[in-house]
């Protein structure tokens, strides 16, 4: 006759079939237990890594361009107010022809700032004033915004200008800011690199960390787990034929604690402390603390 198959046996078999589907497996004599990076950690690393990303490219367009570009649109638009200006004053008496006027927009130019680092790479100058500015018809009624906002559409530039300038020290942050942000880009891209190879491993001699360090079972002194259930944290003291050191068990970044994959993290825990014989740090709940100070009153 079959034996029976109890429901303890049964809920143990399932543990094993969903483990093994996932990061890590229920561990036997013969058998490891591999932790191998979550999404959890995957999903967080890259999305600082695009966040990091993205802002190199906008400090480096405002640095290159963006700002020099906002500057020729605050002298350009400077430009127009100050014709505005100099038609009214040559206009006192309303004796300017069309002529004169001419004669004095052709001649003048656009005042831009010496230093060239401050505008766009590619601006020619002297810039004469905008054609738009010599005609005197358009220039009589004094409506300078006007003929700025047709400017700007025509020439496809922001209709908006800047309330003043911006410096190069203003210019030069931008560069500074952006190699801040690729500085984190690459310090990012190492860890999830490096993260994405390694793993924590647990057989039944011993652990390998994700550093790669053997550590026997036999070596380890003491088991911290005080972070184990908020932060998934544990630490391992060890001192022996592997050397001296603390190991740091992440289960939040190896293995996880999600249950439909099994709790590797858990399970690897567990295997751990099965062969652990040292001393155990972890902080009591509060039923355990509740029942020992129950058992403490009785005796």
């Amino acid at each position: 006759m079959r034996p029976c198959i109890g429901f303890q046996h049964r809920l143990w078999l399932a543990k094993c079939w969903l483990a093994r589907l996932f990061h890590c497996k229920p561990m036997t004599q013969s058998e490891t237990i591999v932790c191998k990076p979550t999404s959890w950690f995957l999903l967080r690393a890259a999305a600082m890594l695009a966040m990091f990303s993205v802002f190199s490219v906008m400090f480096f367009l405002d640095g290159s361009t963006g700002y020099r570009k906002k500057n020729q649109t605050f002298y350009l638009n400077q430009t127009f107010r100050l014709a505005s200006e100099e038609f009214k004053k040559m206009n006192d008496k309303g004796t300017l022809t069309p002529a004169d006027w001419k004669n004095y927009a052709q001649s003048q130019s656009v005042a831009f700032p010496k230093d060239a680092s401050l505008l766009p790479a590619d601006l020619k100058q002297p810039m004469p004033w905008p054609a738009i500015l010599q005609d005197y018809e358009r220039m009589k009624p004094l409506n300078w915004n006007l003929l700025w906002k047709d400017y700007t559409s025509e020439k496809g530039l922001n209709i908006e200008a800047p309330e003043e300038p911006f410096s190069a020290q203003k210019i030069r942050e931008q560069w500074i800011v952006m190699y801040f942000c690729l500085t984190f880009v690459a310090i990012t891209a190492f860890f999830l690199i490096r993260t994405l190879g390694r793993s924590i491993k647990a057989d039944g001699e011993g652990i390998t960390t994700q550093a790669g360090i053997r550590i026997p079972y036999a070596d380890m002194k003491r088991l911290d787990l005080r972070k184990w259930d908020t932060k998934g944290l544990g630490f391992i003291d060890y001192e022996g034929m592997s050397g001296k050191g603390k190991a740091r068990i992440d289960g939040m970044t190896y293995g996880g604690f999600k249950k439909e994959q099994g709790e590797p993290a858990e399970q690897l825990m567990k295997a751990i402390r099965s062969h652990f014989s040292g001393e155990i740090i972890e902080y009591a709940s509060v039923g355990e603390a509740e029942k020992q100070d129950s058992d403490s009153a009785t005796a």
